[in-house]
């Protein structure tokens, strides 16, 4: 595959490989990177914001991990769309989820944590680059919300597959991570 793509081809591209990918193959690199995040220098923190996967577009499931934070008794907080932002919403015994116009999973109602408390951030992404650069799917909820966020949040992203070399058309604005977890390892990104 050529390595250095637009966001365009590599959204297509990456959606793709991961709707290839079978049901036991889908569950098998869940299970490995939620096992790889618990090798995450994190666990000493307090709030951890994490996305519930949308199953229409085959994401990770990010359920093992939510387990892995309650196991460790964790502030979880929750993504829930408003307009084009996003809203932040503690987890607690009784929070109720829906499935939105999109076909994500989110919360119907709660406390709502403001970005700057977050601590760690498990964000979605399509691909990724050795630099540290995400793709999403180009809606920009992710990157208002790493804009309001404090500067020592950190930014997990969660990949079934390895980085491409160089996504050639990032922003200024586009906001880098600090880790990125797949079956295989931990990646490290140093600004």
């Amino acid at each position: 595959m050529n390595s250095n793509l637009t966001k365009l081809a590599l959204r297509k591209s990456f959606l793709k490989k991961r709707f290839a990918l079978s049901d036991q193959e889908h569950k098998d690199k869940s299970f490995a990177i939620a096992n790889n995040c618990l090798k995450l220098p994190i666990w000493h923190l307090e709030y951890y914001h994490i996305y519930l996967p949308i199953k229409a577009k085959a994401e990770i499931d990010t359920t093992l991990i939510l387990t892995i934070l309650q196991g460790k008794d964790k502030q979880v907080i929750l993504p829930r769309t408003k307009g084009s932002e996003l809203e932040h919403i503690l987890l607690t015994d009784i929070t109720k989820l829906n499935i939105n116009r999109l076909g994500i999973p989110e919360p119907e109602k709660g406390i709502k944590i403001s970005p700057e408390q977050i601590d760690v951030i498990f964000l979605p992404l399509l691909a990724w680059d050795k630099s540290g650069n995400r793709l999403g799917y180009g809606k920009g909820f992710y990157d208002n919300f790493l804009s309001l966020c404090k500067k020592n949040t950190l930014k997990v992203g969660l990949s079934f597959f390895d980085p491409v070399e160089k996504i050639i058309d990032i922003r200024s604005e586009d906001i880098q991570m600090d880790f990125c977890v797949n079956p295989d390892g931990i990646k490290k990104f140093t600004s």
